[in-house]
């Protein structure tokens, strides 16, 4: 089914954190996205925690990026200052008054089906943190990244406490070496 004239789909990409040529086309989504945004403040919202192994993705992935120091790249969410359920909506507040009209990227993980395991999407729209184990949390971003980090289905938090730090921690190096070569590719246009 096409959609109605003048009403645009959401864009939506993934690859397997192992595809080169897949995560080579998320890094072109991505500088295009950063493109538009041009002239605000980007900030990435590394969503998650420190105390659950399959949650740890986006303050994993903060902390390295952090130390990275990307040039118009602000980054929120590290291990040693996670963003959560409990701090989110603090967090998005302060954010709207320190910055003004900031283009915010979510960056979570999330459950999936077995076969998408290792997959991180790029979409353009809010994230909805939280929905994998049942959390009324505010959407957040203009687009947003999640990285399928375990299966779904029952008992989410023993799902995530019980996934495995190997695929977390390929997945945030892959994702920071994403953010790493599109500032590489903005700075050079």
């Amino acid at each position: 089914m096409n959609p109605l004239p003048g009403i645009r789909e959401k864009e939506h990409l993934r690859a397997h954190y192992t595809d080169r040529p897949g995560l080579y086309q998320l890094q072109l989504r991505l500088k295009k996205y950063l493109k538009a945004a041009a002239g605000r403040p980007v900030v990435l919202l590394c969503i998650g925690t420190d105390r659950s192994t399959g949650d740890s993705l986006g303050p994993l992935t903060g902390t390295k990026l952090d130390g990275k120091g990307l040039s118009g790249l602000t980054v929120v969410g590290t291990l040693e200052k996670p963003v959560h359920a409990e701090n989110l909506e603090s967090t998005l507040k302060n954010l709207f008054a320190k910055y003004c009209n900031p283009y915010i990227i979510a960056l979570d993980a999330c459950l999936g089906q077995l076969d998408s395991v290792g997959y991180i999407s790029l979409a353009e729209g809010p994230l909805k943190p939280g929905t994998a184990v049942k959390k009324e949390l505010p959407e957040v971003g203009e687009i947003h990244l999640t990285g399928i980090v375990n299966i779904n289905g029952f008992m989410q938090y023993m799902v995530l406490q019980n996934t495995r730090l190997s695929i977390v921690w390929q997945m945030s190096e892959v994702l920071c070496n994403l953010f790493q070569r599109t500032y590489f590719l903005l700075n050079q246009s």
